[in-house]
């Protein structure tokens, strides 16, 4: 679909409508959402957390193998002639993340790479020759100045763009616990303020090239895009809204929580990444702080997690619900999932998006 809102421009990609469908692991945005969202015109995003799956060793040879196996199933279900594009999402926290980017360079289905949860430092060394656009996730103009100025100086290459997750996201968040804790997280509008008014503009004049900033974490309606381009973003990014899709990978039962949440229900907990997360607090979280989930690490697939310290093991927290086992995980969500109340097909959702967008910004 071709919309009256101006393209989100990422090196030679051409995106409109200007929306890039969320990275949401383990599991949850694979192939058949990616392909939906892309074949509306946006960017459709394949989790690449964990793709192969947990196995019952660590040797990381069988896990390359799994991993290369599931995603060449996964792209199958990618079409060539697509009007949007594939991203794929890799974790910097990831124990693999080096193959995993290797192994997203020699897709050639795959456009993009979005990285975060940790600053991907050594990406452009890692993506070296492939053409695909490169963009970092950040959570503050500082987050956004520094991966400049180290892909600069280290690499010569500038961001193709720069995704910046406010603390209304789901899954990982890049803010401290107390921040979250009190409300006293600087808003997503004033960092993207702060990002184009204070970053943006010394590298795109120093480089003479363009560096879009993509808005990311709370944004749920049409309104709420033509807010952030308003504001000066060249794109949005959505999760929360597309898991409330016929086409989303996973379960009906993991849809189900989204639909039955409410409000109260959402919550910050303490991740085993080591970082704060949001999601729909249900009996499994509560039985791990009371330290009744046992478990043996099968594959230190986290960089940053120790086993013996950790209350549950998260990735097979969120493989067990994203195939529906809810009483043994449970599912990332953004602050305003209490807010979703059916579940639509991924052009039901673009057409209403897009359209509440053009209205708001009076393109129609």
């Amino acid at each position: 679909m071709k919309s009256l809102l101006p393209d989100l421009v990422i090196g030679n990609l051409k995106i409109n409508p200007p929306i890039i469908q969320g990275g949401m692991g383990i599991r949850v945005s694979l192939g058949k959402l990616a392909n939906a969202v892309a074949k509306e015109g946006g960017v459709g995003t394949f989790s690449f957390a964990m793709i192969g799956g947990i196995q019952n060793h660590p040797q990381k040879e069988a896990r390359n193998r799994d991993n290369i196996a599931e995603l060449a199933k996964q792209m199958e279900l990618i079409d060539e002639d697509n009007p949007g594009y594939i991203a794929a999402n890799i974790m910097v926290a990831l124990t693999d993340y080096d193959d995993l980017v290797r192994l997203a360079c020699n897709e050639k289905k795959i456009h993009m790479i979005i990285s975060g949860a940790g600053l991907p430092k050594n990406l452009p060394e890692l993506a070296k020759g492939s053409g695909k656009m490169l963009v970092p996730i950040v959570s503050s103009a500082r987050g956004a100045d520094l991966m400049c100025k180290i892909w600069t100086q280290k690499y010569n290459y500038l961001p193709d763009a720069i995704l910046v997750e406010g603390a209304l996201a789901g899954g990982h968040l890049g803010f401290k616990f107390s921040e979250l804790a009190d409300n006293s997280y600087q808003s997503l509008e004033d960092i993207v303020s702060e990002i184009l008014r204070d970053v943006v503009g010394k590298y795109e004049e120093k480089y003479g090239r363009k560096i879009p900033v993509i808005a990311a974490g709370g944004i749920y309606n049409g309104k709420d895009i033509a807010h952030f381009l308003k504001l000066g973003a060249s794109g949005v990014q959505m999760g929360t809204r597309f898991v409330a899709t016929h086409e989303c990978d996973v379960s009906d039962d993991f849809k189900q929580a989204y639909l039955n949440c409410k409000k109260e229900d959402i919550v910050i907990i303490k991740s085993p990444v080591g970082m704060p997360g949001r999601a729909i607090e249900n009996d499994f979280i509560r039985r791990a702080y009371r330290g009744e989930v046992k478990f043996n690490c099968k594959n230190l697939c986290l960089k940053t997690c120790n086993p013996k310290e950790s209350l549950y093991c998260i990735s097979d927290a969120l493989i067990q619900a994203a195939v529906g086992n809810m009483e043994r995980g449970f599912a990332f969500v953004g602050a305003n999932a209490y807010l979703v109340d059916k579940i639509v097909s991924v052009k039901e959702l673009m057409d209403e998006l897009v359209l509440e967008a053009e209205q708001t910004l009076g393109l129609r």
